[in-house]
């Protein structure tokens, strides 16, 4: 009993001792400007991250509520749990807790006597747990996969089962307990690590003695290993554009390229003279009014009047005065472009000596003289402004009598 009093002694100071030193063993992670450098991290895969423990140590009883505090027998203790870490400063475990030799007797009963204590032989608690730990190195100091000494405290909720057999559930005498603890973790490679782990349970005292009505603490210390299983490690999620490195130039492509830069920079200036010389070209032609009509000669513009459209001819079928549809669009496009109310017109008027009379060929080129001056003024000319005569076939212009039946508009 005193050899196992010794062990347990000694594993919480080791732990105490290594909790104390966790952070002034290693700095953490650190950029180049000596800041700490943290997350985020990419996510892993389920498996990724998990582990295995097993351990082994001692145990005792305590109830720090009697008058006079009592103090059980130490025994064993063993662990077995699976975890995983999900982030690198969170991760969660299962595990089963063994603990033997813990005294059945009354710890509150001032009466009761070490030897008394043996009467009640030993007792096999069974604790079945969830943990919830933290990686306080990782949170504190920045990830560091390869850090030799990680520092875990960790809180623990579970069943707590009285029970000779290790895995004697359905006997009903069981009892919901919580704890917390501390993990040492050391780095003894990738796939390794050794675990120097102190915590303590608290249950219901009641439930394992006879007249107890407080609370027991179950302090535990173990040292054990922790087996990484899966992808070890996390990867920081980084949005930094690689630094692509070209690979240096030869002396013949650095040549080739300045002899191409040169040439570039040569024919740059050739178009920079050209585009000079176009403007000075050009820049007459920015003075120039539009609409205006000019004449070019010897490098110089020169506006001048045009009358567009005149003279006009307007023919008719024989022995008719309504123009064609054809020739009445002819007529509608010199309406619109030339006529106003200031123009001044001349209209006159034919007709063929070949056929009719001369007394009807006047008529025809009177009525066909009217029929034009009727639509100049319609198109917005003044009456006053149009001169206009008929000369039926006295004077004949063409040479043929499908061109004498016409009328003739001028713009004076």
């Amino acid at each position: 009993m005193k050899g196992i009093k010794t062990i347990f002694g000694a594993l919480a100071i080791a732990s105490l001792l290594f909790s104390g030193n966790a952070f002034a063993q290693e700095n953490a992670n650190r950029d180049e400007n000596g800041k700490v450098v943290r997350g985020s991290y990419e996510t892993n895969k389920a498996f990724d991250n998990t582990f295995i423990e097993i351990g082994a140590g001692a145990n005792f009883s305590v109830n720090p509520f009697a008058k006079e505090p009592k103090f059980g027998a130490a025994g064993l203790a063993t662990n077995l749990s699976f975890g995983k870490w999900w982030t690198p400063a969170i991760g969660m475990r299962l595990g089963w807790h063994g603990l033997t030799n813990v005294s059945g007797v009354d710890l509150t009963n001032p009466a009761v006597t070490a030897e008394d204590s043996k009467k009640f032989g030993t007792l096999g608690l069974t604790y079945f747990h969830g943990d919830l730990l933290w990686n306080i190195s990782n949170s504190i100091g920045g990830y560091k996969e390869t850090r030799f000494w990680d520092f875990i405290p960790y809180v623990s909720a579970g069943v707590l089962n009285l029970s000779n057999g290790i895995l004697a559930l359905a006997n009903g005498n069981n009892e919901f307990s919580f704890g917390a603890g501390i993990i040492n973790n050391l780095r003894l490679g990738n796939r390794v690590d050794l675990n120097i782990e102190l915590g303590t349970l608290v249950t219901r005292e009641a439930a394992y003695q006879a007249t107890g009505g407080h609370f027991l603490l179950l302090p535990h210390a173990t040292l054990g290993l922790a087996f990484n299983l899966g992808k070890t490690g996390f990867n920081r999620h980084s949005s930094i554009t690689p630094v692509v490195i070209p690979v240096p130039f030869t002396t013949d492509q650095y040549n080739a390229l300045a002899d191409k830069v040169a040439a570039l920079e040569k024919e740059n200036a050739e178009l920079k003279d050209k585009i000079a010389a176009l403007e000075d070209e050009v820049a007459p032609l920015r003075q120039l009014t539009d609409g205006q009509t000019y004449l070019y000669e010897n490098g110089q513009f020169t506006a001048v009047d045009v009358k567009p459209g005149s003279p006009i001819t307007l023919y008719f079928d024989c022995g008719s005065t309504k123009l064609s549809e054809r020739e009445k669009a002819h007529f509608e496009y010199f309406c619109n472009t030339v006529v106003n109310a200031d123009s001044k017109l001349k209209v006159d008027g034919y007709a063929d000596k070949q056929t009719g009379s001369a007394k009807r060929n006047q008529q025809l080129s009177e009525q066909r003289v009217k029929t034009v001056v009727d639509a100049l003024v319609k198109a917005g000319a003044k009456e006053e402004n149009i001169e206009s005569a008929a000369h039926g076939a006295s004077v004949q212009l063409f040479d043929s009598a499908a061109k004498n039946r016409v009328v003739t508009v001028e713009l004076q």
